[in-house]
């Protein structure tokens, strides 16, 4: 199975980006939920981060406090890394149980912080999906009613985009209207069908 890491700056539109390939039924696998599966009360990773960072970061139902947590590691570099070494492990591990019990031409594992966590083994392409700062900080802002000053902190904080676009085999750009960006994923698409059946 040919193995696609899809990544992208916040507000780059991976997730709409997801859901167009998703819709032409190709299996994803979104580091992001995983994310939330495993800091789920009662487990292992959330004991970790409580172990780590206090329980001053739970919400008053007992679950993790994300946006608590994020203004805590975007202010301080340490606390990131502590987060990422107790994250990126258990995060792992269960995107590759997911991805042993798939059966298709090939899968899509939606990784934001592929290129900063240098997770590159066992992909065969990275995507890249691509935006202009200024659509970046506007989506973000209006998706996470977060102010601009800390979408550019977590922007600052992210690969550059000159990097990111150095890293990608292939990029998706979305700067134009949706219809632009639909049919720039169906031409992927049919890209990685390709590949795949070489592949076999």
């Amino acid at each position: 199975m040919l193995i696609i890491g899809l990544t992208g700056g916040i507000g780059s539109g991976k997730t709409t980006v997801c859901n167009y390939f998703s819709a032409l039924d190709a299996p994803i696998i979104d580091a992001d939920l995983v994310a939330r599966e495993v800091v789920t009360p009662g487990s292992l990773g959330l004991a970790q981060i409580i172990n780590r960072f206090g329980r001053s970061i739970l919400a008053q139902n007992g679950t993790l406090d994300r946006s608590k947590l994020r203004k805590q590691i975007f202010a301080d570099e340490s606390s990131r890394k502590e987060l990422e070494a107790i994250l990126h492990p258990l995060i792992r591990q269960q995107m590759d149980n997911e991805l042993a019990g798939l059966k298709a031409p090939y899968a899509i594992l939606a990784i934001p912080l592929l290129l900063e966590s240098g997770r590159r083994e066992g992909i065969d392409r990275v995507l890249v999906i691509d935006a202009e700062e200024s659509q970046q900080i506007a989506r973000a802002s209006q998706r996470d009613h977060t102010n601009e000053n800390q979408i550019r902190t977590i922007i600052a904080a992210q690969c550059n985009r000159k990097d990111r676009l150095k890293a990608a085999d292939d990029v998706i750009y979305n700067t134009g209207d949706l219809e632009h960006l639909s049919n720039q994923v169906t031409d992927m698409h049919n890209l990685y069908l390709r590949l795949a059946a070489k592949n076999s």
